[in-house]
């Protein structure tokens, strides 16, 4: 009898310690993956719109990054466009080639690429590559093993540990390609045969910019803040700052947004430029999962008389789970006559900001928490009425594609499209 008290005492104690152990790894990673607090939780008030010398002005300094003049975009329709201007570019370089992206997975694409990256660093091109960790987890391992003993410096962004759990969830989003310091690549397209083709063959839908001009020097400095970080290694002079001419007439900002250090500029900028709104604000977006301050600001401009429409992906969205969640967000805006729009002819996955026909916002920044609050993220805003007007013109062209998503089909959701949308509000924070 005694030996089956001890047994059972045994059995007791490592169940609990099994307990203690579960509790504890569940508390390890609920903590270090929430997201970092929210800094801007009260409604902006702007006295002025876009067009206003006094915008311009704030949004260099709570952005902490300064406007420069004398720039061009040249604006990259899809994959068909994307990727050959980009290897082109590549091809060019005499001194660098600094690209730093979410997805790197194995694929023609990223063959081409480390191709033309082992070309250039057997004819002494420095090359750097960042590659988030879980953005390229399916990335050709031995391919990259090659480049990096070639003499490139190859790095999985915040590879994670035990004791730094955070850094599975917080990634880089970035997609950036600088070439010499004189030209730049940035916008929402990943390395990955997604982008292949045209969208009417399934291809993703997507924007990517070729940039010229003086601002090339803060797309430099975006890459450079996690370079820094990955190597403690900075890099200075004119092979990499100073050297970007001037190339035509825009005038451009960079800004980047990190949670390491509480830096959520990117929702601040968003949440800036949609309270700037006198008119009109068009918002494209592969994820849309607004939190309260978002919807807030969205519901204001609408109080103003300010139009709002919303682009997002439909059935061809390649996160189901994350659609679902969204549309239990619908039902406020869509009654305040906010217009969605849901892209039928493939994945949706440009990122896009207009605001009136003055201010552009374009990069790697979703409609989301993992964008706003979770990721490294960093977009380029213009403050130009042609290219502004340009851009609006992208945006209606992509209109002809969509369907238009109202209260009476919001309200006719089936219940497992309900009931997956409150799953997926569990979730929320983490979208």
């Amino acid at each position: 009898m005694s030996l089956l008290r001890r047994l059972l005492h045994y059995k007791t104690a490592i169940v609990l310690l099994l307990g203690l152990a579960g509790f504890t790894l569940l508390a390890l990673i609920y903590f270090n993956a929430t997201p970092k607090p929210a800094r801007v939780t009260v409604p902006l008030t702007l006295d002025y719109g876009p067009g206003d010398e006094r915008f311009a002005r704030d949004l260099a300094i709570h952005m902490a990054a300064p406007w420069t003049q004398g720039n061009r975009l040249t604006l990259l329709k899809n994959g068909e466009q994307i990727f050959p201007a980009q290897f082109e570019a590549m091809r060019s370089a005499r001194h660098h080639i600094h690209i730093e992206t979410f997805q790197f997975n194995k694929g023609d694409l990223t063959a081409e690429a480390l191709g033309i990256l082992e070309d250039r660093v057997a004819a002494g091109v420095e090359v750097r590559l960042i590659l988030d960790f879980a953005g390229s987890a399916l990335a050709d391992f031995a391919a990259l093993k090659d480049l990096e003993e070639a003499g490139a410096t190859v790095i999985r962004w915040r590879q994670p540990s035990w004791y730094q759990l955070s850094r599975l969830n917080h990634r880089t989003h970035r997609k950036l390609v600088i070439i010499d310091g004189q030209v730049g690549f940035i916008g929402g397209a990943n390395m990955t045969d997604d982008w292949l083709g045209r969208p009417e063959s399934g291809a993703y839908r997507d924007n990517h910019f070729r940039v010229e001009g003086p601002v090339v020097d803060y797309l430099q400095q975006a890459f450079m803040d996690n370079l820094v970080a990955a190597t403690g290694q900075p890099l200075f002079g004119e092979p990499y700052f100073g050297v970007a001419a001037p190339a035509g007439e825009l005038k451009a900002q960079v800004v980047i947004s990190t949670p390491r250090e509480g830096r959520h500029r990117v929702r601040k900028m968003k949440l800036m430029a949609i309270a700037a709104a006198r008119e009109h604000i068009r918002l494209g977006t592969a994820y849309f999962y607004p939190d309260g301050a978002l919807i807030d600001a969205l519901l204001s401009a609408r109080e103003r008389g300010v139009e709002v429409d919303l682009l997002v992906p439909g059935q061809t969205i390649d996160k189901p789970f994350v659609r679902m969640a969204s549309k239990s967000h619908w039902q406020g805006l869509l009654e305040a006559g906010v217009r969605i729009h849901e892209f039928e002819q493939s994945m949706f996955h440009a990122k896009l900001t207009i605001i009136d026909d003055r201010f552009v916002s374009i990069g790697s920044t979703n409609l989301d928490n993992r964008s706003f609050r979770i990721n490294d993220e960093a977009n380029l805003n213009v403050l130009d009425q042609d290219f502004a007007e340009m851009m609006i013109e992208v945006f209606e062209r992509d209109l002809d594609h969509t369907r238009r998503y109202d209260l009476e089909r919001w309200h006719a959701r089936s219940r497992i499209d309900r009931f997956r949308g409150l799953v997926g509000r569990l979730l929320g924070p983490h979208l």
